[in-house]
């Protein structure tokens, strides 16, 4: 069962008198002695290039493998007015060419033979498809070069019953390379479009960088994100962005690694590369899984930027993939890999003057963008992580000692491998260290007091990457289920209750594919039209925007709310709004009765706002109802500094009170 508005409002708030049969727990928030600062960047977002998450999902190009540099070089392109080998070429046919010798970014180009009047195309079929929008006009362009004869290009939009749903036609006026462009405008919506190029004339010309970019996107902005993937990260307000992953950071072997410098500088000279999740899971193959990277390190600075975040980059250790190859760089020619970490500094925060600066501004973004965390390796481990981490941190501290280092501590929570790197980084004084937990949901609930009892004085925490299985671990029978979602909102109170150690915090992965995830469960899950945040996506969301400034103490009697009577709580004061925010799981699946006592010296205001996150344990969004899990929102009365509240069976509530 899926509970109404209607039914929420008249459950959880009560103002009179309740039911004696169930079961009521007193609170008591001292809002005058707060207990610990809240950082600004303690809700964020981790985003990693995994689910077609970049190239087919906010990296807006429709296009797929539009340089013809993907292994096979025709993959998601398909000919017409040929067979499949090449031979009845009557009409026409095309031949890859390499031109290594002067492009080693990007040496492929395609070399299109028309023999008749339109009867030879090329088609390229886009992310699974292109989302195409009724009315809007599509900015298409593309490399073209005469090669002999008279040839020109139709480019249609087709459904996929073929039918031609927008058109234009690009005609050459030079026999060199020449990036021609053109506006497609749709006469209807298509959720599975293709592009078709049709080769009219006889002769030969080349073609390259094929490009398709819908006009709506984020900021409006050409060749850029997609906008209703972007307002999502926005809504949340979170306070840093971490890119670009994840395990895309170390890559399959070294020589599949993330370098961000490959990343940036004009978009059509990045070299491409193969995604180190191509391949990962049996179950969910992807051969035709590629970056481009036309979401590059540039376009991440500037998408924390725009969300209001802090960008926190996470660079390659000089270690593979440990579950992978392990490969590691020799420490004796790992000075290329520290290079990259002082060279990315700059070019985030140098001054126009110097040569990474200049790049930043030649790009167009001369002020700098304010970098003060960098993470040095991803999920690795062991001492080979430990003494590449050490020659990082004294080599980025030397020259930039008010960047904070973020370290790791693997892949797990617990055990032999976590308790190495706790161990020794701790002895480093490491600044920051980042865990992970992919665990059921069990786990979360029992977990909300995992940091009560953490050294004040030792490095604090990145809760980097946490998730919920329902199933588990990389299994692909998992959901993002409502049971998941409370689980995580349960740990998150104990994350904001120790704020003093935990610094930061983030769900991953952040994107899923509906068509073609490896993993799941995800926060937002996206098709070629739309978007919906899940139940985990709005508590996330939750937390993030009410977020605070300074926690407070929130008791039953004298201790801490963390799973007693199936309840957990947090609470914190917001010096900017002047609130007091309190959060409240109730784990139980029956209705709970709550009386709120506020210690404050200030008056509180009559009325508290409260919103209300429940539902069935097993519920789910998605496409088809897309808020089957959504917050609910009210009033509750205030009287003398004390409101009473019914909470829903399995709910999360946040309820928040203004001072005057």
């Amino acid at each position: 069962m899926i509970y109404s508005r209607t039914f929420l409002n008249a459950l959880f708030i009560a103002i009179a008198c309740h039911s004696g049969a169930q079961p009521t727990t007193l609170l008591t928030v001292n809002v005058d002695k707060p207990v610990a600062e809240v950082q600004p960047t303690m809700w964020g977002i981790f985003f990693e290039d995994i689910n077609f998450a970049a190239d087919g999902g906010l990296y807006a190009e429709l296009v797929k493998n539009r340089s013809f540099e993907f292994d096979v070089p025709l993959m998601a392109w398909n000919e017409e007015g040929t067979d499949r080998f090449g031979m009845n070429n009557e009409s026409g046919f095309t031949t890859i060419l390499n031109r290594g010798a002067t492009s080693d970014t990007n040496p492929r180009f395609a070399r299109v033979t028309s023999n008749s009047e339109g009867s030879y195309s090329l088609t390229n079929t886009g992310f699974y498809g292109m989302g195409i929008k009724k009315g809007l006009s599509y900015a298409l362009s593309m490399y073209i070069r005469p090669h002999d004869g008279n040839v020109y290009v139709r480019a249609e939009l087709v459904d996929d019953q073929q039918r031609v749903i927008g058109s234009a036609t690009i005609r050459t006026d030079d026999r060199e390379w020449k990036r021609y462009q053109a506006s497609i405008t749709a006469t209807e919506t298509i959720k599975k479009a293709s592009l078709k190029l049709t080769f009219i004339g006889k002769g030969s010309i080349d073609i390259d960088i094929v490009s398709l970019f819908p006009p709506d996107t984020w900021k409006n902005k050409p060749g850029g994100l997609r906008a209703d993937l972007v307002q999502l990260l926005y809504d949340m307000k979170p306070g840093f962005l971490r890119f670009p992953g994840g395990c895309i950071v170390e890559g399959r072997d070294l020589s599949q690694r993330y370098q961000w410098k490959n990343t940036v500088g004009d978009v059509n000279d990045r070299p491409l590369l193969i995604n180190r999740w191509n391949t990962e899971f049996r179950h969910r193959p992807t051969p035709d899984y590629f970056q481009t990277f036309g979401l590059g390190f540039y376009e991440y600075f500037e998408l924390a930027e725009d969300l209001g975040a802090a960008p926190l980059p996470i660079l390659s250790c000089g270690i593979a993939c440990q579950f992978n190859t392990a490969e590691v760089v020799p420490m004796d020619q790992i000075d290329p890999y520290v290079q990259d970490a002082l060279d990315l500094i700059e070019f985030a925060n140098g001054d126009v003057t110097t040569k990474w600066g200049r790049l930043r501004k030649d790009m167009g973004h001369p002020a700098p963008f304010n970098l003060t965390m960098l993470g040095v390796g991803n999920e690795q481990w062991g001492p080979q992580y430990i003494e590449r981490y050490i020659v990082f941190e004294r080599a980025i501290k030397s020259k930039y000692p008010h960047i904070k280092i973020i370290s790791g501590t693997g892949p797990f929570p617990d055990g032999e491998l976590f308790d190495y790197a706790t161990s020794e980084l701790s002895a480093l004084h490491a600044e920051i260290i980042d865990e992970h937990y992919y665990r059921p949901p069990l786990w979360f609930f029992e977990n909300a007091t995992r940091y009560d009892h953490y050294d004040r004085k030792g490095p604090k925490i990145f809760a980097g990457e946490y998730a919920a299985q329902s199933v588990a671990i990389a299994s692909p029978e998992n959901k993002n289920t409502w049971r998941c979602a409370l689980s995580e909102a349960a740990f998150m109170t104990g994350l904001e209750r120790n704020a003093d150690v935990v610094h930061l915090a983030s769900y991953a992965p952040l994107f899923g594919h509906a068509g073609r995830w490896q993993w799941t469960p995800d926060l937002i899950w996206f098709d070629n039209l739309s978007s919906y945040g899940t139940a985990n996506y709005y508590v996330q969301k939750l937390f993030s925007t009410n977020a605070g400034t300074h926690v407070i103490s929130v008791l039953n009697g004298t201790e801490k709310v963390a799973g007693q009577n199936n309840l957990y709580a947090s609470g914190v004061w917001d010096d900017n709004r002047r609130e007091v925010i309190l959060k409240i799981v109730n784990a139980n699946e029956t209705p709970h009765t709550l009386m709120v006592k506020v210690s404050s010296k200030n008056r509180l205001d009559s009325q508290a706002t409260a919103t209300v996150l429940a539902g069935d344990l097993n519920a789910v969004n998605s496409f088809q109802m897309p808020t089957a899990i959504k917050p609910a929102e009210s009033t509750v009365e205030v009287r003398r500094k004390s409101i009473q509240v019914q909470l829903p069976p399995s709910s999360l509530i946040v309820i928040k009170i203004k001072t005057m």
